[in-house]
């Protein structure tokens, strides 16, 4: 078998497992499918989430719902005030050895796992906020100067309230920018609220069934990684992150006027690695200019930070992107 050959079958058998697992996924979950395709987007780039919507839309429900379909590690974390930063990584303890002598032993805290609910993440304090960013950042932690590493593969995806700010800690920005997406989760239609009645109000309980597993989860970030990325491709992503910088050539009128700081090469790069994953999750080997307009309005909308004219005046981040877009329109629909 020809390396041509024997890649197309690797897509081949990558496009089955990720048409499995969206299935098995919609099966319970009641709509949220852009949700659902950029929350796999960013775990097939290797990436963090950030989940925003209203208490009740079933962010939690979904994120469990996907570690389960995966097959991978899941762990739970409830935020809130008093949680320490030992709490989420683990404490060395004093215990007797065989000898009866004391001795350290590391007990690992609810982090080390695949896939990291975090939720209610800004009601923590700062102080264990930043407990979650060595591991998101360098996927390792440290205790009492030991590092431990993360298992393979390792994904925080935390969810955070928009309304409800008191006895809440905004995430600082530093934290922010390691989230590869910022997904905001819709209310439901009329037609979804009476199906999520029919399957969770009812005796008939459904039965998800495992479509992927750990291996093949890794296996499909290898394979998103090898997703070409032209020249043109390339110099259209740098525009984008450049164009947010209010002092920049690039920038249009409305960034000049209604934002104070753009993206970063974090943002860059995340456009890249989710465009790629958008590419693998519609069957292709390459990126276009519609993964990369599809991907922009997640991996940027964290990113922008508006000044006081742009937040009196009701602008939003994505309101800023969409204008980005229609200023350097191109003809890609895909």
């Amino acid at each position: 078998m020809s390396v041509t050959q024997e890649k197309e079958q690797q897509f081949a058998q990558a496009a089955d497992i990720i048409a499995r697992v969206r299935d098995e996924i919609q099966s319970f979950i009641v709509g949220q499918e852009e949700v659902v395709e950029q929350v796999l987007w960013s775990i097939f780039s290797g990436g963090h989430v950030l989940l925003e919507g209203l208490p009740g839309l079933g962010k939690t429900m979904l994120i469990k719902t996907i570690a389960e379909v995966l097959d991978l590690k899941f762990s739970r974390i409830q935020f809130t005030p008093d949680i320490m930063p030992s709490d989420i990584t683990g404490t060395m303890l004093l215990q007797p050895d065989e000898a009866g002598r004391q001795k350290f032993s590391f007990h690992k805290g609810p982090i080390f796992a695949n896939i990291i609910l975090a939720d209610e993440i800004n009601r923590a304090t700062p102080k264990t906020q930043s407990a979650l960013l060595e591991a998101m950042g360098e996927k390792t932690v440290t205790i009492m100067g030991e590092t431990k590493r993360m298992e393979k593969p390792f994904f925080v995806l935390a969810t955070q309230n928009p309304i409800d700010m008191e006895g809440t800690y905004p995430l600082p920005e530093a934290q922010t920018d390691r989230f590869i997406c910022k997904v905001n989760v819709a209310y439901p239609t009329r037609e979804e609220l009476k199906e999520i009645a029919r399957r969770t109000t009812g005796v008939q309980n459904t039965h998800l069934n495992k479509a992927a597993g750990l291996n093949d989860v890794v296996a499909l970030q290898e394979l998103t990684r090898e997703i070409l990325v032209s020249e043109d491709i390339l110099d259209y992503a740098v525009w984008l992150i450049t164009a947010t910088h209010p002092d920049s050539e690039d920038a249009p009128e409305t960034v000049k006027e209604y934002v104070q700081y753009g993206s970063g090469p974090r943002g860059l790069q995340s456009l890249i690695n989710m465009a790629r994953a958008r590419a693998l999750c519609s069957g292709r080997f390459h990126v276009s200019i519609g993964d990369l307009k599809n991907v922009a309005y997640p991996v940027l909308r964290h990113r922008l930070i508006l000044n006081f004219e742009g937040e009196a005046s009701g602008i939003t981040a994505d309101s800023i992107i969409e204008g980005l877009i229609k200023e350097n329109s191109r003809g890609d629909k895909s």
